[in-house]
């Protein structure tokens, strides 16, 4: 049996979470895999609130012992560090793991309220891989403060760079695969300004030689920005560095009309971490109104993630088996929450779900 460490998060966090795990279970149920094992523990704002701790070293020993780390929402504006910044247990899990590359999935399913009136919208389904452990973020903590001026620091090395690389060819390989078409990568940089995006791409470029089946490109991150709203589906997969993909998969969540439908992972070499892409949203909270299609998604991709990773196929399928639901629901315009037209309850959402899995 395989064993999920589970974080429940803030606000709408634990409303999602419960549901998505009754998802998981019926679509493993209906496929005839052995369950999941689910272990909770405790991370967050709401936590910070009580201990003065977000992220205890239990919680970190326990993700990394496990098999998969699913996450939900985590954060509440209104509880910060006393420097005035967020509580991110997230990100700090990101780093404590070396979960390098963040993956996520822009796919625009037919009848979800996508902002563009192009008939090519259908055609949106590309993937936005994430270096999440360096960049500007690699010393978050330690930007220089002064009355005149502030200053913070991006780091780029050559052993992520290359890990992300190489993780980004392989995932375009098993799309085109999958897909029975040629793959591409785009390198999405500022090398026209600054040397550090220079030297990001030039190890791009060495590392693509290894990979002589796929199409590879390089792209100006303003102009990646323009053109994910004007030809989107042009692309397969983009990988850049930690805070223009921070970013540019929020566009390309508004690009699904919704960050309710935008899941994402972190992953390293030995851990990894399925996520939703929006925040806790306190507003909702405790309301039973908050969309859970995003938590379900990623927990999809959890299941497809394991299912390379322990080599049992049939967690591929009922990850298949959970999108090919969530589709549904959008193609029928049914049992959707406020933010996607409709009125269903978040578990009305959820249970329409599972009654959709396996349905033609």
């Amino acid at each position: 049996m395989l064993n999920i460490c589970v974080f429940e998060g803030d606000g709408i966090g634990p409303e999602i979470m419960a549901p998505t795990l009754r998802v998981l279970d019926a679509a493993l149920a209906a496929r005839g895999a052995e369950p999941l094992s689910y272990a909770s523990h405790p991370a967050g704002a709401g936590h910070y609130q009580k201990t003065g701790e977000a992220l205890p070293e239990a919680s970190v020993a326990a993700a990394r012992a496990a098999d998969a780390i699913l996450l939900s929402a985590m954060g509440l504006p209104a509880i910060r560090k006393p420097d005035g910044t967020e509580i991110t247990p997230q990100i700090e899990l990101r780093f404590r793991l070396g979960l390098y590359a963040g993956v996520r999935p822009v796919r625009v399913f037919p009848g979800a309220p996508t902002p563009l009136a192009s008939p090519r919208a259908g055609e949106i389904d590309f993937v936005l891989v994430r270096e999440s452990t360096e960049g500007l973020f690699a010393h978050m903590n330690e930007g220089i403060v002064t009355e005149d001026d502030a200053t913070e620091l991006l780091r780029i090395t050559r052993k992520t760079s290359e890990k992300l690389f190489d993780f980004t060819f392989r995932l375009a390989e098993r799309r085109a695969a999958q897909k029975g078409r040629p793959g591409r990568v785009t390198c999405v940089d500022k090398a026209n300004v600054f040397r550090a995006f220079w030297f990001f791409r030039e190890i791009f470029e060495a590392r693509a030689k290894a990979f002589p089946g796929l199409a590879t490109d390089t792209a100006y991150v303003d102009a990646m920005a323009m053109w994910m709203v004007q030809r989107p589906w042009d692309f397969d997969v983009l990988v850049t560095e930690n805070m223009f993909g921070d970013i540019l998969s929020d566009l390309g969540a508004g690009l699904l009309g919704s960050l309710g439908l935008a899941p994402s992972a972190d992953i390293g070499d030995d851990a990894a971490v399925f996520q939703p892409c929006h925040g806790s949203a306190p507003d909702i909270a405790g309301q039973g109104v908050a969309n859970p299609l995003a938590m379900i998604l990623s927990g999809a991709m959890m299941l497809d993630w394991l299912a390379g990773e322990k080599d049992m196929p049939v967690l591929a399928l009922a990850a298949s088996d959970i999108e090919g639901a969530v589709g549904r629901l959008l193609a029928e315009q049914r049992d959707l929450t406020g933010d996607l037209g409709g009125t269903a309850s978040t578990e009305v959402c959820a249970d329409a779900v599972i009654a959709a899995l396996g349905q033609p």
